[in-house]
């Protein structure tokens, strides 16, 4: 049995490698809603949403860089760069809240790697 981070990380690689439909249909409750500003906050407009991105972007590269579960919440933090002249690269957070090992809350978060970085410890 996995745990829920492991279903977190799983869930992620799924949805970043063009197949969120089944990412969702393993890991998403049918009851799940999301708190990402620019979609509808139901299941089938996020699940879409990660499909096209991967259409748009299907060579981008996505790296966990640590996973944290406490809890029914797991947090996963993680390095996207997406392809080509201009692509976005920065940091991302994605938080999940579980119940009976599905996925039924997710809320996430990114900022921009700027071109000059203040901080020398990096964001990674």
């Amino acid at each position: 049995m996995m745990t829920k981070k492991e279903i977190a990380q799983h869930f992620l690689k799924l949805a970043s490698s063009g197949q969120s439909r089944k990412a969702f249909e393993l890991y998403v409750s049918d009851h799940f809603k999301h708190h990402n500003a620019y979609y509808k906050a139901d299941r089938e407009t996020l699940m879409l949403a990660m499909e096209q991105a991967h259409k748009e972007s299907p060579n981008k590269i996505f790296e966990i860089q640590r996973a944290l579960e406490d809890g029914l919440l797991v947090a996963v933090h993680s390095r996207v760069q997406q392809e080509g002249e201009g692509g976005w690269e920065g940091a991302v957070m994605h938080i999940f809240r579980f119940e009976d090992d599905k996925i039924v809350e997710l809320w996430d978060f990114g900022q921009t790697i700027p071109d000059e970085m203040v901080n020398e410890n990096g964001m990674f």
